[in-house]
């Protein structure tokens, strides 16, 4: 836990959540210090590989995860990615030439067999196999060629919050590499994550407002897209709300539709091109009367309905993902603790999910 934040006591629902999400920011200082070097190694020697295409693929959290790198990738370096259907190999036996393709595989355990069966069925098509987990031991590190480790320790409650925030950073390290960057970017995100943490209180009464909402829209743009579903996937696994995520463009074509002035519309505004891309969605928005909660730059928070404002001056715009999920996940937390629920204990899910 940090300084700022207390630990929770045993008998408390949601105690693990609690206390893993209070770990972020120094689980983001020992990824900078201690895992940056071999991550840098390790896009050194991908780099001098030079590869044409890049697949990313992953379930669940790690999925948005890959999406940001998928953004990473094709703005940072102007390589293009896709997010592979892994049915295609391990349900249909697909085979495609992927010589000189990247493929990067995320996931928290390491464990799931689908993920497995398809890193190993692309390194058997020729592919650069990276895995990024967080387990050095798991059977998705065994079967890919090169592998980063996030760093994150244990995760023992079922919603991912640590290792999410730390696959975003050690994937942003690993671009950064690639193109001979020096993550010089990420450096204040520990100090400014603890600062979000310490602000819990206030994410507690706007949990107030929503605890009875029957359905949630999220939506962002550009980099903050990605923190748009894995906020909605939080939501819907500890307090089971209906949470839809849409990118702002495509809320645009036919989902505004069902916006009205009762269910929340949550807009993840990044301070940067997408916040910007994203300023006619929010405008139309308004004019239809939403309740809009802004989680972005205080200037949009002040136009909203209710807001958290981020601490984004300064901060990259490609970096800012790894702080805007923190007041997201603790919505999430406070808003089933409000409900009565457990985070800890969502229903009917597993840690490490076994697809086929």
């Amino acid at each position: 836990m940090t300084a700022t934040t207390p630990a929770p006591k045993n008998d408390v629902p949601g105690r693990i959540m609690a206390r893993e999400m209070g770990e972020q920011p120094a689980v983001l200082r020992r990824l900078l210090e201690e895992g940056a070097p071999g991550i840098r190694q390790v896009a050194q020697e991908i780099a001098a590989r030079n590869p044409r295409f890049v697949l990313l693929t992953a379930r669940g959290t790690s999925d948005n995860a890959a999406l940001y790198a998928k953004y990473l990738l094709e703005i940072r370096l102007g390589l293009p990615c896709g997010l592979t259907s892994m049915s295609t190999t391990t349900a249909y036996g697909a085979r495609p030439d992927l010589t000189d393709v990247l493929v990067i595989t995320v996931s928290q355990s390491g464990g799931s067999p689908d993920l497995v069966a398809s890193t190993r069925a692309a390194r058997e098509a020729g592919a650069i196999t990276l895995a990024v987990t967080n387990n050095p031991g798991s059977p998705l590190a065994g079967v890919s060629e090169y592998h980063v480790d996030v760093m994150a320790g244990p995760e023992k409650a079922l919603p991912a919050t640590k290792t999410y925030t730390a696959s975003l950073l050690a994937l942003y390290l690993f671009v950064e590499g690639l193109r001979g960057g020096d993550g010089g970017a990420a450096k204040p995100l520990p100090d400014l994550a603890e600062q979000l943490l310490a602000r819990q209180d206030e994410v507690r009464a706007l949990a107030a407002r929503y605890r009875f909402a029957e359905r949630m829209v999220i939506t962002s743009r550009g980099y903050g897209y990605p923190t748009a579903k894995e906020a909605a996937l939080k939501l819907m696994e500890t307090s089971y709300i209906p949470a839809l995520s849409y990118s702002g463009a495509d809320l645009l074509h036919g989902p505004l539709a069902m916006v009205d002035n009762v269910s929340p519309v949550i807009a993840v505004v990044t301070d940067g091109k997408g916040g910007e891309a994203l300023q006619p969605v929010l405008d139309r928005l308004r004019g239809r009367g939403a309740d809009l909660f802004v989680v972005g730059p205080r200037h949009q928070v002040e136009q909203a309905s209710a807001g958290f404002v981020l601490p984004t001056e300064g901060v990259a715009e490609e970096v800012q993902p790894i702080l805007e999920i923190i007041p997201l996940q603790l919505l999430a937390y406070e808003v089933t603790i409000a409900r009565g629920q457990d985070p800890d204990a969502p229903r009917a899910l597993a840690k490490v999910t076994e697809t086929h």
